[in-house]
């Protein structure tokens, strides 16, 4: 990664393990600009700064239902006591642990709670630099609200703060919905930097402006029409012939006009899943949906199971069936018989199948339809790659439920109190700041997140007057309130230069003999090609031109 690179290179971080980094003095000036930042826009929606331990005991984690469901797993170990301690991934669990012995009346909320504290998550593959790390500091806010209009009144507010968040950082993004993934809630947005590494795939339709991580992206499907003629069921030989694209070729039939099924297992139980030809399974969708893990049958798994792979048939077993709903019920298909080189024609799902669940489980593609295209205007998404920088959810009361936090409303009833839960990777905006903005040979920060306003290099430390009138600049601005990283190194100016692409610090000034004898310094504003040349006595009113 970019920014990996570069960030190794310029001396911010040093690596002290897989997924463990250290943060140098440059590098941790950085990370507070960012979470000022953070404060300030956290403060400006009355999100109030508390901070919650990173060692929690395991009975809140039970208490959730949580402590052998997240993934990745969580890190955990025994203290002197015998009492099973854990390393927090997150703090859903703690932050309720607090609030609920607070919060009794609909009076008392609605509020929101942040802090900036370390997580641990022990990912099996730590992996670009900053961006798939296993500690890191991540801000995580709570909001906490006795009725569901009020959590979307202020899940907009984080949504808007987030938006303000990244253009300060230097960033542009895109708001996306998204799966919830190990933090729960059926509603979150994931804030996606658009870049060539990142990790994640956004589908977007530029024109009706609908966005979607791919794992929770929805689209318009080619539903088949019924035939109202009577129809019967009859065998077809199909010899050697299992893929979509042969059977439509034979049968010279789109390919919306077939069921495909596979075999996958859910706790080690076997589920069929069965979609319209032209599509694939999203298997995040499958996941959230059956609620665990899931992972394609091979096929001496699907032999053993009885069924015949390439014609694999819902009809005849006793599997649970998963339908995707592009079938439509009442229309007539074509599908595998479970023999080898039979299918079945005349199949009308709601007459032969024992569906379990009909809903949605297909995976969007470039191209497709997104649910809120017009059909008339509207040319499909496209694909971006990009990277995930915040995300944000509406947690309900999924957590407040089964952790008693409770409240009485108007009406003196008890009921649970509704959350949303924010959340944004501290070191991994560093990484898609640098991965938006620099490139193999510049590291390149704006002026709010940067190190140093200025950097002043003097490039003849062994001249008096150069030296004094270094100083005396340096002494200068420093006064003024500007940030100033000095190199008076006893290097030559190469050294100098290259060291200044890398510090991500936005001016440089050049103080030589040559420039003092017309009493002036060089000034480069980072992306500028031309130098300028600029008496001493202007230097501050250019530098508030400039930042």
């Amino acid at each position: 990664m970019l920014s990996h690179k570069l960030l190794t290179k310029a001396g911010y971080i040093s690596q002290l393990g897989a997924g463990i980094f250290s943060f140098t003095p440059i590098g941790w000036r950085v990370i507070e600009k960012i979470k000022n930042i953070i404060r300030y826009e956290m403060n400006s929606i009355d999100c109030h700064e508390a901070n919650f331990p990173v060692i929690q005991p395991s009975d809140i984690w039970e208490e959730s239902g949580r402590i052998d469901s997240f993934i990745p797993p969580l890190a955990r170990f025994k203290d002197r006591r015998d009492k099973i301690m854990i390393i927090a991934p997150t703090h859903e669990e703690s932050v309720i642990s607090l609030v609920r012995s607070e919060v009794n009346s609909y009076r008392d909320m609605p509020f929101s709670l942040f802090h900036i504290q370390t997580k641990f998550r022990d990912e099996t593959r730590p992996r670009g630099g900053l961006l798939r790390v296993r500690e890191f500091e991540m801000k995580d806010a709570y909001s906490f609200h006795a009725d569901q209009n009020d959590l979307d009144d202020i899940y907009e507010k984080f949504s808007n703060a987030y938006f303000n968040i990244f253009n300060k950082c230097g960033i542009d993004v895109i708001k996306v919905a998204a799966d919830s993934g190990a933090i729960g809630g059926k509603v979150s947005s994931e804030f996606i930097s658009v870049a060539e590494s990142g990790e994640d795939t956004i589908l977007k339709c530029d024109i009706c402006s609908y966005a979607a991580n791919e794992e929770k992206a929805e689209f318009k499907k080619i539903i088949k029409t019924i035939n109202n003629n009577s129809i019967e069921i009859s065998e077809v030989k199909t010899p050697n012939i299992k893929s979509i694209k042969d059977l439509s070729n034979f049968f010279n039939l789109d390919s919306y006009n077939f069921i495909k099924t596979m075999v996958y297992f859910s706790s080690k139980k076997p589920v069929l899943v069965s979609l319209a030809g032209d599509l694939e399974v999203n298997e995040t969708k499958l996941k959230n949906l059956l609620q665990n893990d899931v992972r394609l049958a091979n096929n001496d798994e699907v032999v053993d199971l009885g069924l015949t792979p390439g014609f694999i048939s819902p009809i005849g077993n006793n599997f649970d069936l998963i339908l995707d709903d592009s079938i439509n019920l009442k229309a007539d298909y074509i599908l595998g018989a479970n023999k080898e080189d039979i299918h079945l024609s005349g199949v009308v799902p709601e007459k032969e199948f024992n569906i379990k669940s009909h809903t949605d489980i297909a995976k969007a593609k470039k191209g497709y339809l997104s649910i809120d295209c017009d059909d008339t205007k509207c040319k499909g998404m496209n694909e971006y790659k990009g990277i995930e920088v915040g995300h944000i959810f509406k947690l309900g009361n999924a957590y407040s439920t089964k952790m008693g936090l409770n409240f009485l409303d108007k009406e003196g009833k008890q009921r649970s109190v509704e959350m949303g839960c924010y959340g944004i990777g501290v070191g991994r905006l560093l990484a898609a700041a640098i991965e938006a903005n620099s490139n193999q040979k510049e590291l390149v920060l704006n002026k709010n997140i940067s190190p140093f306003h200025v950097y002043i290099a003097n490039l003849n430390t062994d001249n008096l007057e150069v030296k004094e009138a270094s100083n005396s600049i340096y002494s200068d601005l420093i006064n003024s309130g500007y940030e100033v990283l000095f190199d008076d190194r006893d290097e030559g100016p190469g050294v100098k230069f290259n060291d200044y692409e890398l510090s991500g610090v936005p001016v440089r000034i050049v103080i030589s003999k040559r420039s003092l004898e017309n009493s002036e310094v060089e000034i480069l504003e980072r992306g500028e090609d031309k130098l300028r040349m600029v008496k001493i006595e202007n230097i501050d009113k250019e530098l508030s031109n400039i930042l």
